[in-house]
């Protein structure tokens, strides 16, 4: 809900999945089950995975979003029950046409610390990852990486790119 917060976000944004099941996880993001068998859903390759999906989930006309964000980790107050991981391990996915990654993050506070922590790194890691593959909408590229082979050469990228997240309230 934090993404839509800011006046004429539906220019770019099309919607979202919370996934919040590791079932849902599965189904909806397409995250492969042999891993969340052997990880938990608290897990880098999962995050990435849940990235990749909401891109392909939030397609319209058959053209992935370009850009899918997730989250999954563990807010507290207690310790993840299947892994038994601390209160504050979080990772973050990020997927762009690029491929994707991911971001560990070892959080402190109460659950709702947590949270709005998670929010704050995931929008923030979602505009780094803007900025440098996509080119300003005056045509000006954004630095080396914004002029490597592949990236979105579209005068207008930013302003009809979509965002999209997969944001899932760490538990």
């Amino acid at each position: 809900a934090e993404i839509v917060a800011v006046p004429g976000a539906s220019a770019t944004f099309l919607g979202g999945i919370v996934a919040y099941s590791s079932e849902l996880k599965r189904t909806l993001l397409g995250v492969d089950a042999a891993r969340l068998a052997e990880t938990g859903p608290v897990d880098a390759m999962v995050a990435e995975q849940m990235a990749e999906g909401v891109r392909a989930a939030c397609a319209v006309a058959g053209r992935p979003a370009d850009l899918g964000l997730a989250t999954t980790g563990v807010a507290g107050p207690d310790p993840d029950p299947q892994t038994g991981q601390r209160a504050g391990t979080v990772y973050l996915g990020i997927a762009t046409a690029h491929g994707a990654r991911s971001v560990r993050l070892a959080l402190e506070g109460d659950r709702a610390t947590i949270r709005s922590a998670t929010v704050t790194a995931a929008i923030s890691e979602a505009l780094a990852e803007l900025n440098t593959r996509m080119p300003p909408s005056d045509g000006k590229t954004n630095g080396p990486a914004a002029q490597q082979p592949g990236a979105p050469t579209r005068p207008d990228a930013r302003d009809r790119m979509k965002t999209p997240t997969g944001n899932e309230d760490p538990r």
